[in-house]
């Protein structure tokens, strides 16, 4: 076939010689300066994951290289969202069922294969280039990213570490404290640190890709060198050094009974870091271990309820227009977040003080997202303070995000009549309130639903969708759409007191206070809770929440629900009255004033009932909701307690530890719990339908 064109990002076209064609996941040819180009384009897919179907063809493809040397081997991706997100997922217990070892001895020689051509190899990067699509750039011996690429390893979130040569060619390329720390993390490398990393040769514009290629077939472009740094390492004590500094801050962040993965990698390091053939089939055998763990399982089991809850986000939501009613904590970051993801927001409050904290606000959101200075400022330009809320009359969805008064939102909702275009959507970040109370006073019943955001919005992904009866499914639909739109996950839950998320957490909260009164100690209480896997403690989050705002769910779920509630703390009332309420006055249980609380008690003395009275009210509110049809199942359940709470998520969500440890021990230890402090730890009938 003559004449094959590729063309990428709009920008630059490629016409192949003859051998060019569309074979599998990858685009083949050779261009008319001998240059053989691979470009991995996978099929049936929006963006490029490493499956062993595309490890094959690439074996195939570099077999032919071997045989017919290139000029120069190109390895680049047809994808516009970017160069590929890592391993295939969903291959992963087949593989570990299969006999991973011998597929990833496989996969290595490939890469391996790829470093020794005799000619220069080059990876060009845009978009995203993660764990194993990093890796076989790491494999290449030039690396070229356009504005915007970033690279990362976040194989430590599915309980992994690097399994295809990145643990031995990352610390050969920036040097071993980096590589760790980027390994260890999880945290990605954006274009300019990626660059003065020594990870990417080059970044260029997308225009001036092709002449840079030239340049370095020319020899005018010379690799990156390693520093002093990276071979220090080389000697054991240094390493050793090094290696238990690593375990120390690894063990603050993620404990090694819960995640076994950074330790793995670190005794790695420590036995072979200056040996690569021993660490590379030391990569390969850990690596296979690791996917036997039940972290690894559990961790893999959030990834794909991730991917169910984006499913749901799909769509045109029709909204190309935002205003928000509120320029708070919540409704700045709201707005923040709409305008970065593309969308025109106007912004109203009444005091002009907030809109102003507001755009200052989104300034340091675009740049903790790492947006260019081009990206900051189109950000900014689309969006617009409105303290007399012209916005209104033009906006496609409405968000109130008011104070949390059920006569506030109905004054503001009466003012709203006549004022709405029409078909727009009117959604209220409410927190507690009942979506069907509010419903009588909005302008159009069915175009009124909950849309319950956490704070921080920059940092939470998850968002409840709620759904009263009057709500029309379009409108549900549209807004878990403008979820997805904003980079955020829908959960599409019905009307119920605290939905799911609250319904579930503040139980949690309310019990820890319940044991302050019964004289257990904060440190203790939330040392329980961290050593659980919780990412913090029921207090520090009653702190980080707020307790004017913790107690005002509280008191609405305690109107609300027929079942028992943990009573309310007589502490909790008086600090909110005295205006201690948190992290956001600098004191509430905890002295914020030097940051976050990081409790480390001795829980010898802990009451033996401790961890089992904080997390399962939690479970038993879980499975109320799923019996009430709240959430749509028990997977939706899971995904929204681990994406909105971080609930131990190595432990697969609430749901799942539940159906883990046993239904029948955990309804008993709930009767014990009930007959030892009251009727709130009674197990929910919902209990019978999961056994």
């Amino acid at each position: 076939m003559t004449g094959h064109v590729l063309e990428f990002l709009g920008e630059t076209k490629l016409e192949l010689g003859p051998v060019g064609d569309a074979d599998g996941n990858w685009r083949t040819g050779r261009d008319d300066a001998g240059v053989l180009w691979l470009v991995l384009d996978k099929q049936n897919t929006g963006m490029n994951t490493i499956s062993q179907d595309v490890i094959r063809e690439l074996d195939q493809h570099i077999t032919a290289a071997e045989a017919d040397l290139p000029k120069a081997l190109v390895i680049r991706s047809a994808k516009s969202a970017g160069f590929a997100a890592g391993a295939d997922i969903s291959g992963f217990d087949e593989m570990s069922d299969e006999g991973a070892v011998e597929l990833l001895h496989q996969a290595h020689n490939v890469l391996d294969r790829i470093e020794a051509l005799n000619c220069p190899t080059i990876c060009v990067i845009h978009g995203a280039a993660l764990g194993a699509g990093f890796e076989i750039a790491l494999a290449c011996d030039y690396r070229i990213a356009t504005p915007g690429a970033s690279f990362g390893f976040p194989e430590v979130q599915l309980g992994l570490h690097p399994g295809l040569g990145g643990t031995f060619r990352l610390p050969a390329l920036i040097g071993a404290s980096d590589a760790m720390t980027m390994m260890l993390t999880g945290k990605t490398a954006h274009t300019q640190r990626a660059e003065s990393q020594g990870i990417v040769d080059v970044v260029v514009e997308e225009r001036h890709v092709a002449a840079t290629i030239d340049a370095i077939v020319s020899g005018e472009i010379d690799k990156h060198e390693p520093g002093l740094t990276s071979r220090a390492f080389g000697f054991d004590q240094a390493r050793s050094l090094a290696a238990r500094q690593m375990r120390s801050q690894t063990e603050k962040q993620a404990p090694k009974q819960h995640y076994p993965a950074p330790y793995a990698l670190i005794d790695l390091w420590e036995n072979h870091g200056d040996d690569r053939k021993a660490m590379q089939q030391g990569e390969i055998e850990s690596f296979a271990e690791l996917l036997k763990t039940e972290t690894s399982k559990n961790l893999r089991r959030v990834f794909f309820l991730r991917q169910t809850l984006k499913e749901a986000g799909r769509g045109d939501d029709g909204i190309s227009h935002v205003h928000i009613l509120g320029a708070g904590a919540m409704g700045a970051e709201i707005a923040a977040m709409a305008a970065i993801k593309g969308k025109s927001v106007t912004l109203s409050d009444i005091e002009p003080e907030p809109l102003g904290r507001a755009i200052k606000k989104a300034g340091e959101i675009c740049k903790d997202k790492h947006l260019s200075a081009t990206e900051t400022r189109d950000a900014l330009d689309r969006l617009m303070p409105d303290p007399h809320s012209y916005g209104l009359a033009h906006a496609d969805l409405v968000i109130e995000a008011a104070t949390e008064r059920q006569d506030l939102k109905e004054e503001i909702y009466e003012g709203l009549r006549g004022k709405l275009k029409t078909g727009a959507i009117l959604a209220s970040n409410t927190s507690s309130l009942s979506i069907a109370d509010l419903t009588a006073f909005a302008p159009s019943k069915i175009h009124f639903a909950g849309l319950h955001f956490f704070n921080p919005v920059s940092h939470i992904d998850l968002i409840e969708v709620v759904k009263a009866e009057a709500t029309s499914d379009q409108t549900a639909q549209r807004l878990a759409a403008f979820c997805g739109a904003i980079g955020k996950l829908p959960a599409r839950v019905k009307d119920y007191p605290g939905f799911v998320v609250n319904r579930a957490l503040v139980p949690y909260m309310l019990e820890a206070m319940v044991l302050m009164d019964e004289g257990v100690s904060k440190d203790v209480i939330d040392t329980a809770a961290l050593r659980f896997g919780m990412p913090m403690g029921p207090v520090t989050l009653a702190d980080q929440v707020g307790l004017d705002v913790g107690l005002q769910v509280a008191e609405s779920l305690s109107k609300s629900l027929r079942t028992p509630m943990p009573p309310i703390s007589d502490d909790l009332r008086r600090k909110v009255e005295a205006g201690d309420l948190g992290k956001k006055t600098g004191t509430g249980f905890y002295d914020w004033s030097d940051g976050t609380p990081h409790p480390d008690a001795d829980l010898n003395d802990a009451p033996d009932d401790l961890t089992d009275r904080l997390i399962l009210p939690m479970l038993n509110a879980c499975v109320e909701v799923l019996r009430e049809g709240v959430a749509q199942d028990a997977d939706q359940i899971d995904a929204a307690m681990i994406f909105a709470t971080g609930w131990a998520p190595f432990r697969g969500g609430p749901m799942h530890y539940a159906k883990q440890r046993g239904v029948d021990e955990i309804t008993a230890k709930l009767h014990a719990l009930q007959k030892a402090h009251g009727p709130r730890f009674a197990p929910d009938e919902g209990w019978s339908s999961l056994a």
